[in-house]
């Protein structure tokens, strides 16, 4: 049997962050402590910058694409189940068997232009149901390992297999405090939550000499400490070519006043500065509804409110840059298909992901669709039908190319979906 982990699990790692283990990131915060470190890349191949999102604590896809054609979710969920349409509060019709969370609407822009793709039903073979465990593996990108036998992340492995987009010092960044176990171990990286506000800190009449005298210390010291400061100083100076602070996103979007909204507003202002960013990742967490879920008017809605307005203002600002990007959007886990006696959701199987950007066959749910009914659940939950590696096989492949899927994903072989082509 799985094992259902009290979300106290959840709470102690939101806490603590989802700390990489890359030891450029370590050498850097002996320079500048609101952040960590690495090295990277500026102008060279317009490779598509990769734009990931980890959205942690499993968020409910039955409750975002609602397969409101399958009379057994409202079976399961006589209370939480977000209406069929053309009831009150109904799903808005995708294609006449899945319906999008009426909150979520903001994705029906991406959707119906054919750049946005669902994926259901989507997830990892590592059966896990904690938190930490299910988070590890896919961050790593090798379910069912030993904690000890992987140390770099599936990310980190796409850096390391190709060549870098330019001769920059930034390749990749972590708009988040710490680096995530995605990056572990990548080359020319950076966790910085506000790129805009990156700056040599002090005051600035005697930056020059605090400058110089740090360059002139970590010098006269060994790797990764020396090239990790020279490589943090330059991508102060990268970032400070990028004018976060006028810069006017394009075709009417309107990203909301959010953390969210502002990490993808920067990213697209990095993506269109060329400054040679090869990935741009963030973890939004806050996605484990145990309790007063609420798709419809509570937590779960405002938070997907967020996310689509956020997504929808990205869309639309990388109108004609399509080819500039491809985003991805997923979660540790799905949600169990039954409701609780919390007006929530535990730990489930099954989840969904969200692809958008280059090469993307948007305007379509993805993935074969194991039903509701209870001979097709797993102990429950949502059967994983598609393992979540062969959707970023084909976002790395035909999304960006040039990767080695061998390297990034060891022992495994993806199945050809049709989501990125």
């Amino acid at each position: 049997m799985k094992k259902d982990h009290s979300c106290e699990e959840y709470e102690h790692l939101s806490r603590r962050g989802f700390l990489g283990a890359s030891a450029a990131a370590g050498a850097a915060s002996l320079l500048f402590p609101r952040t960590a470190f690495a090295q990277g890349a500026r102008g060279g191949l317009q490779r598509p910058c990769l734009v990931g999102i980890f959205l942690r604590g499993a968020m409910d896809g039955l409750s975002v694409v609602v397969p409101h054609g399958d009379a057994n979710l409202y079976s399961l969920r006589p209370s939480l189940a977000v209406p069929a349409p053309g009831a009150a509060n109904g799903a808005l019709d995708l294609d006449g068997y899945f319906g999008l969370n009426p909150n979520a609407s903001g994705l029906l822009t991406p959707f119906q232009s054919g750049g946005l793709a669902f994926v259901h039903a989507c997830g990892s073979p590592d059966p896990t149901r904690s938190h930490f465990d299910a988070m590890r593996s896919m961050e790593l990108g090798q379910p069912d390992q030993p904690a000890t036998t992987v140390t770099s992340g599936w990310l980190a492995r796409h850096l390391q297999a190709v060549s870098p987009a330019g001769t920059g010092p930034l390749r990749a960044i972590a708009l988040d405090p710490l680096l995530p176990r995605v990056l572990a171990m990548a080359p020319a990286t950076l966790p910085i939550p506000d790129p805009a506000n990156f700056a040599f800190p002090g005051n600035p009449a005697s930056a020059s000499a605090r400058r110089a005298a740090i360059d002139n210390a970590y010098a006269r010291t060994i790797a990764p400490l020396a090239p990790a400061a020279a490589a943090s100083l330059d991508s102060i100076d990268l970032l400070d070519t990028v004018d976060f602070t006028a810069y006017t996103p394009a075709n009417g979007a309107v990203y909301p006043a959010s953390k969210f909204g502002a990490v993808l507003r920067n990213t697209a202002a990095m993506i269109k500065a060329d400054i040679g960013l090869e990935v741009a990742h963030h973890d939004y967490g806050g996605w484990d509804h145990h309790d007063e879920q609420g798709p419809l008017d509570g937590k779960l809605a405002g938070m997907l409110a967020d996310l689509s307005a956020a997504l929808e203002a990205f869309h639309l600002d990388m109108q004609g840059m399509e080819d500039r990007y491809v985003l991805y959007a997923k979660s540790e886990f799905g949600r169990r298909a039954a409701e609780n006696g919390s007006g929530g959701t535990d730990h489930g199987s099954g989840g969904l992901m969200m692809v958008m950007g280059r090469g993307v066959q948007g305007g379509q749910v993805h993935g074969a669709w194991p039903t509701l009914a209870p001979a097709a659940l797993d102990e429950g939950d949502l059967r994983v039908e598609t393992d979540y590696r062969d959707v970023l096989a084909e976002v790395l492949t035909a999304g960006i190319g040039g990767t080695d899927l061998g390297h990034v994903f060891e022992g495994h072989t993806p199945t050809p979906l049709g989501v990125v082509l």
